[in-house]
């Protein structure tokens, strides 16, 4: 039998016909914008809608990125939570700014934002871990994050013993573990377009610092593709 010769980067890039990102179709803050694509990426059933691609640069210039999840969205950024003594939160130490992605490929659109970074507060923190599952909540007692193991057996026994150490009670907060807000300075809305004329709309601080999204410091601008 033949082989089937696999398909270059160029033949697996498909064309892009999905309706257009005017303008006046834009809501009137970047958040508003935001809220209203999450919505129309659950109501369209995609998986995880929430995941982001987070890309952090550490104190020696090195990049890193990988997924965090969504958790918290309001008018000053856009929030995920993690174990403190991670990578991703060393990085974050050492540089407090960030980029992020949501992708969502079947809509053809993907939002790209880039900000300073802030660590929550203890309050939020403890509400939002409160809301876990409880496997959730030992599990981040459980690891070490981006710490090198001699194999899973390390981290099924140290939730073995969480398990015991913790039963019959409220699993107490990580004192490692945090959130942290994203407190964007350009939020970019992509739509994709036939013939890779694509829609690139932007939300900048017209100052270049944070500030809400309901606030007047924001401009509206368009990308070429």
């Amino acid at each position: 039998m033949a082989a089937v010769p696999h398909p270059s980067a160029a033949e697996l890039c498909r064309r892009y016909a999905a309706a257009g990102l005017a303008e006046p179709d834009l809501a009137a803050t970047w958040v508003a914008q935001l809220q209203d694509w999450l919505a129309q990426a659950e109501e369209a059933q995609l998986t995880q809608p929430g995941a982001m691609t987070l890309a952090t640069v550490d104190g020696q210039g090195q990049p890193t990125a990988r997924t965090v999840l969504l958790k918290g969205l309001d008018d000053r950024g856009l929030i995920f939570f993690t174990n403190r003594t991670s990578r991703k939160a060393a990085a974050l130490a050492a540089v407090p700014a960030a980029g992020l992605v949501l992708p969502w490929v079947p809509l053809e659109r993907q939002v790209c934002i880039a900000g300073q970074v802030e660590q929550v507060t203890r309050a939020e923190t403890e509400a939002y871990a409160r809301s876990r599952p409880r496997g959730s909540q030992i599990g981040a007692w459980a690891s070490h994050q981006s710490q090198v193991i001699s194999g899973r057996s390390v981290l099924e026994q140290r939730r073995e013993e969480l398990e015991r150490r913790f039963a019959g009670a409220p699993v107490p907060v990580p004192p490692f573990w945090g959130g942290y807000r994203v407190l964007p300075l350009t939020v970019e809305f992509w739509q994709g377009r036939p013939d890779r004329l694509h829609d690139r709309l932007r939300f900048r601080r017209r100052d270049g610092r944070p500030g809400a999204a309901s606030d007047a410091g924001w401009v509206i601008e368009r990308l070429a593709p």
